[in-house]
């Protein structure tokens, strides 16, 4: 498999779309794209489990690289192992969704479809790249199509929303730049390929100072309190597939950046900081479950639940057992699809409706049976119910967090379940008031889902459904890769 097709199919795709005469041409040819690339990620994950079978134990599979900058130490070295194959899934069936969702977008279509098709770019090198001057190169070309996205085609408050975004991002990569100098200038041999710095050796001294710069970086990507605040108003401010592109793909890269870079990395630095990165976990699950019961506004609900989800993702990298982080990964595919869906129903209804006010809704799955349904399942999915993509990933953080024997690991994924209730509440009670009870007037005529809209759904609806219902495959395939950041854990730590 040549992992430059993950790069070349998007780079074409959005190649052509700026070539396209009209909106129809440009929205096919997106949407062809798009299928293309999720049909080169199945085979992705069909030849890598093949290699797997036939006994090939590398730790990354399909290697390539080419030299850049040898001065510098700076290759084009791209690989993939459990985790990314994992990661680049998600970004595809997302992308397909998005796409989708976007097909009756009229303002500068060309220009939208073009950025929403750059940020799959951004996503896809960044999963695959193993150098990581490489791999931060595209962490920041899939930010410009997120300030762009919302500054054009938001609402609401989208300047102010789209520069705190940018700038909280920035923020982000500045630490996480820092973090890999530091590494870098640091490391027994100087390199920015991950495979040689993991063979490497750097002092603990330098761990503890360049961890946190790692993990805080990556950290406000994916939510890390008190670094969230650009989420809320980013997400509420975004346009619908802006929305699902946000939450779907681009918190994933801090997730991703978090356990690949600052972990696996840096592991006596994760060790130091630990109790650290689990007490601010558990602080954003609860806080984020508490602030969402207090949201009237469908999109800051599934905004606030998500800072709430993502710390699940911390937490099961924090604990450091090779199930919590198993666990962690399961999260990030699983909320990435959840969220995304979450969001599509959303811009459904208000293409409808022109409301997102929760109390301004009721009995809408009398009129729109489809949309209704699917609200119904994003949300079950949300609380955890048993035979959803959200009780495994969740329950698998909760399993491998509760093998750290000591009263703090203990507190605290008591009290991440306990979150689990408050969710329940939220969820419940912002789909019931929504899809049940009696119906407007001006409500009773309101149409359905259209093709586009229920193709979009139904293919994130069978990424749930593939994991809640047969986890063992994601399970199997993610498990070697944390097992090698588990045994880098447990090396000895390195004398002066």
């Amino acid at each position: 498999m040549n992992l430059l097709l993950l790069l070349a199919i998007p780079l074409l795709t959005a190649l052509l779309v700026l070539a396209a005469r009209n909106a129809s041409q440009v929205r096919w040819i997106s949407l062809l794209g798009a299928a293309v690339q999720l049909a080169s990620t199945l085979g992705l994950y069909l030849a890598f489990r093949h290699e797997r079978a036939v006994g090939n134990a590398a730790q990354f599979l399909f290697e390539q690289q080419y030299n850049m900058f040898s001065s510098l130490k700076i290759g084009f070295h791209l690989g993939v192992d459990g985790i990314s194959v994992a990661m680049i899934l998600l970004t595809a069936f997302v992308v397909v969704a998005g796409v989708l969702v976007s097909w009756n977008v009229e303002k500068m279509t060309k220009e939208f479809y073009f950025l929403l098709i750059l940020l799959s770019l951004g996503a896809y090198g960044f999963f695959i790249s193993l150098d990581l001057f490489i791999l931060f190169f595209f962490l920041e070309i899939a930010v410009i199509p997120k300030y762009l996205l919302i500054g054009i085609w938001g609402s609401g408050k989208k300047e102010y929303s789209a520069n705190k975004l940018a700038l909280m991002l920035m923020g982000g990569s500045a630490l996480v730049l820092v973090g890999l100098l530091g590494v870098y200038f640091s490391a027994s041999v100087k390199s920015f390929d991950l495979v040689i710095l993991s063979k490497g050796i750097v002092s603990p001294e330098v761990q503890n100072i360049c961890f946190p710069l790692l993990f805080a970086g990556f950290g406000v990507f994916t939510a890390l309190f008190p670094f969230h605040t650009w989420v809320p108003d980013g997400h509420s401010s975004a346009p619908t597939a802006g929305s699902m592109f946000l939450a779907g793909i681009s918190m994933k890269l801090g997730g991703y950046g978090c356990l690949r870079v600052a972990t696996y990395l840096l592991p006596q630095g994760a060790q130091h900081y630990a109790n650290v990165v689990i007490a601010l976990s558990v602080i954003a699950i609860v806080y984020g479950a508490f602030a969402t019961m207090m949201q009237k506004d469908l999109k800051y609900i599934n905004a606030y639940s998500s800072v709430s989800h993502c710390g699940f993702v911390l937490l099961g990298i924090g604990m450091l057992t090779k199930t919590s982080m198993t666990g962690a990964v399961m999260q990030m595919v699983s909320h990435g699809l959840m969220t995304a869906l979450f969001f599509a129903v959303i811009g459904m209804i208000y293409d409808r409706t022109h409301t997102r006010q929760v109390s301004e809704m009721g009995g809408l799955l009398k009129t729109m049976p489809f949309i209704g349904s699917v609200l119904f399942i994003v949300g079950l999915c949300s609380l955890g119910l048993p035979g959803l993509s959200g009780f495994v990933a969740e329950m698998t953080v909760f399993m491998g967090s509760w093998e750290n024997p000591d009263r703090f690991s203990r507190i605290a994924t008591i009290l991440s379940c306990l979150s689990i209730v408050v969710t329940a509440v939220y969820i419940l009670r912002a789909v019931g008031k929504v899809a049940m009870g009696p119906i407007r007037a001006d409500f009773a005529a309101l149409p359905d889902a259209s093709w586009n809209e229920k193709l979009a759904a139904i293919v994130l609806v069978v990424g749930i459904l593939a994991i809640g219902t047969a986890p063992f495959w994601l399970n199997d395939l993610v498990n070697p890769a944390t097992e090698i950041i588990k045994q880098k854990l447990m090396m000895p730590v390195p004398l002066d």
